[in-house]
């Protein structure tokens, strides 16, 4: 299996660039693992939140393969402690799904064509965070749950 993370949006404090992918070279020592960013579309003052969530629904789904498994990061969607996170992972890796794509959607959340073609939602927290903070608690959560499945000390309970 393949992991994909899709975000709309560029990360620009360097700080989180750096954890962020400190934590994606640790995770491909697991499992092949990409990371696409998806441009900001311009001239938003101009558009509704709805035209929005549109266009970078379109953006979204262009990205993906008829293959993929689309699971949207969504504050609806399922809670996980670490444990549980890392038996998700396990149970995808054992459907032979070829790759599973994890979407951090743009600020107003997905459209209803995104979400329809979501097979999951997952929620990190019951707070509210910056998008490019959701980034770097994804890649570690992912690196957290490979690391649990080895039984390696990164994760104590």
């Amino acid at each position: 299996m393949k992991i994909k993370l899709l975000a709309i949006g560029k990360t620009d404090h360097k700080h989180l660039i750096q954890l962020i992918e400190e934590y994606q070279n640790r995770i491909k020592h697991y499992i092949k693992f990409e990371m696409d960013i998806i441009p900001d579309i311009k001239n938003v003052k101009n558009l509704s939140e709805i035209q929005q969530k549109e266009k970078e629904g379109e953006l979204i789904l262009s990205k993906l393969q008829s293959t993929d498994q689309l699971v949207l990061l969504d504050e609806k969607g399922t809670h996980f402690t670490s444990i549980q996170f890392s038996q998700y992972l396990q149970k995808k890796m054992n459907a032979g799904i070829k790759q599973l794509v994890l979407v951090i959607g743009g600020p107003y959340g997905f459209s209803d064509t995104v979400y329809q073609k979501a097979t999951g939602k997952i929620a990190l927290s019951k707070m509210t965070f910056s998008h490019q903070m959701i980034r770097l608690f994804i890649v570690e959560q992912l690196y957290r749950g490979f690391t649990i499945l080895k039984n390696e000390p990164y994760h104590h309970e």
